[in-house]
């Protein structure tokens, strides 16, 4: 293979092929052996039992995080392939190591690292499942080999993809991110859209700075490469002329983990009807422009992270869930085609079309504003009991600063009772997500084992902290079913024991006998139940466990002197 072999996608003379997994792998590696700027890393294990194979590239060959970041340099992290369905980022990467490489291009203040292909499970499952796209003739299937929708899986970390992904991003620790994607939906002009973490919900620091100087830039400069861009289509009452909603990645995706770790994130959406090269192209430009900016920039974006770690890390209060405000919008010049109805060919009904013969320009309204609905103070810190593995793995996986208790140590603190939640009736990516969780909060005594983990809220990953600790958060762990077995009662009683114990108890506690009394007088059912009465008691006595429905996470609120390891 030569120095500068054209990729897969370009021997192609339709230029409608994206790389399959070997083609990718093998390209990279006769890269690298012709280039000393470039290294292959492979990262854990993915679900199909292959590593994730992350490119790097850096112009005077450091390849060692913890010195780049002496160095004072950016680290760009650009994922590909999360849906192998849309291949885009997949074959541009390609094309643009080898350019940056060959043309001797690489920026001196900035490593780019690229991972080749992140579903390596869907990339390597070919075919077409795609049915609404125009291109390439085969590629991957957007589910992995646990038919997991990756793009859904990175707060949750069910799949060993994920784990790799959060070793990458936590040890190369990038300012920058993006993640390469083709668009579903409308049909319009552009081939070229974007996603930018929404405004409301990225740190203020850094999101005066991408929505004032990064993102008009990369619109302007592609708008120059003749890739004009718009915000990511996504229609307010089913086309875009009711106007376009700013899109909001909770953390479940790729670009709502990474802003939790205070990173500029970007997702690209190339349109699906577009033709395949355009699509790569136009990722091609995208990245290339990214780079150049970021080099541009870097001491910026190196003081604005610093700033915004050290805010974070100082942030008292932090949003948990948002809506979109349909009361606000700004207004933006949109180039779509014009869309009818017709009847159906097949069911004889009207059916939506959009008439590629009738372009327009409009003014349309976009919604880029969310209103918060959901907010949590922080603790001085969280107590965790180590029972819970899969947490104590994924905060340290993400370089959550934690302390152990030496010693068993009774502690009092604030612990969460479960008030109320709704479970969804079909499952979700493999969960019976919880949401509307309402909570009981309770001052109270609690012991603790030694070598249970005690995690100080002082920390610039302190959104990652809390977005997943917080039941009521929209992605936090509790949502995703983390604490589930919290949720079942474990004891019970024996009716014709409990009954001779209850009626002993009412005797002795004469406000119990009255709290019953008065809940009988409004509770017609309860008066007509003797297992209900029986149960209220039960539940009103000392024997009922203090567990159930207890969160088990401990907040405390106030500074206490304790013995960690």
């Amino acid at each position: 293979m030569a120095v500068a072999q054209l990729t897969p996608f370009e021997q192609s003379k339709d230029k409608n092929y994206t790389a399959n997994y070997s083609e990718i792998i093998a390209y990279y590696h006769q890269l690298a052996a012709n280039y000393p700027q470039m290294k292959l890393m492979n990262y854990g294990m993915t679900d199909i039992g292959k590593p994730l194979t992350l490119i790097v590239l850096s112009k005077d060959k450091v390849f060692d995080p913890a010195l780049i970041k002496k160095q004072n340099k950016r680290v760009i992290l650009i994922n590909n392939g999360i849906h192998p369905g849309e291949p885009e980022g997949i074959d541009a990467s390609m094309m643009l190591s080898r350019d940056l490489l060959k043309g001797n291009k690489l920026p001196a203040d900035v490593v780019v690292c690229m991972i080749a292909v992140y579903n390596i499970d869907g990339c390597l499952n070919r075919g077409l499942s795609r049915i609404s796209q125009n291109g390439p003739r085969a590629y991957g299937f957007r589910g992995n080999s646990r038919n997991l929708d990756l793009n859904r899986d990175f707060i949750k970390a069910d799949s060993r993809n994920a784990l790799a992904f959060e070793q990458i991003l936590n040890t190369w620790q990038p300012e920058v991110f993006l993640d390469n994607h083709t668009s579903d939906g409308a049909d319009y002009q552009y081939v070229m859209t974007l996603i930018e973490t929404q405004k409301d919900k990225q740190n203020p620091i850094l999101a005066k700075y991408t929505s004032e100087t990064l993102s008009p830039e990369l619109y302007k400069r592609m708008k120059k490469s003749g890739y004009e861009m718009v915000p990511y289509v996504e229609s307010e009452k089913g086309t875009p002329d009711s106007g376009i909603v700013a899109f909001l990645e909770t953390p479940r995706f790729s670009s709502g983990y990474t802003v939790q770790h205070n990173i500029i994130s970007y997702i690209t959406e190339t349109h699906m009807l577009k033709q395949y090269d355009k699509r790569v192209y136009s990722t091609y430009d995208f990245m290339d422009h990214l780079i150049s900016v970021v080099e541009r920039d870097h001491q910026q974006i190196g003081r604005l992270k610093q700033q915004a770690d050290a805010s974070v890390a100082q942030q008292k209060t932090f949003a948990l869930d948002w809506d979109l405000d349909e009361s606000h919008f700004d207004t933006i010049t949109f180039k779509g085609y014009e869309f009818g109805h017709k009847p159906s060919e097949i069911s004889g009904l009207p059916r939506l079309y959009y008439d590629r013969s009738k372009p327009y320009t409009k003014t349309i309204k976009y919604y880029n504003t969310y209103k918060v609905t959901a907010t949590a103070d922080k603790p001085l810190a969280y107590v965790i009991p180590q029972a819970w593995g899969k947490i104590i793995d994924l905060f340290k996986l993400n370089k959550v600063t934690m302390h152990q208790l030496s010693h068993d140590t009774t502690l009092n603190l604030q612990m969460y009772y479960i008030a109320d939640y709704k479970t969804s009736q079909r499952p979700y990516e493999g969960h019976y997500t919880h949401s509307a969780v309402k909570l009981n909060p309770v001052q109270m005594k609690v012991k603790f084992y030694a070598g249970d983990y005690v995690v100080y809220t002082n920390q610039a990953i302190n959104r990652y902290i809390v977005e997943t600790l917080e039941p009521q958060g929209v992605d936090s762990f509790f949502t995703w079913n983390f604490f589930d077995s919290i949720l079942g009662q474990k004891e019970y009683f024996s009716d014709y024991v409990f009954e001779d114990i209850a009626a002993d108890y009412l005797k002795h506690n004469a406000d119990l006998q009255k709290k019953l009394d008065a809940e009988k007088a409004v509770n017609p059912k309860l008066g007509a139940s003797a297992a209900m009465q029986l149960d209220f008691v039960y539940r009103n006595s000392p024997w009922f466990e203090k567990t159930y429905l207890r969160y088990p996470v401990g907040r405390l609120l106030t500074d206490t002197k304790l013995d960690l390891n």
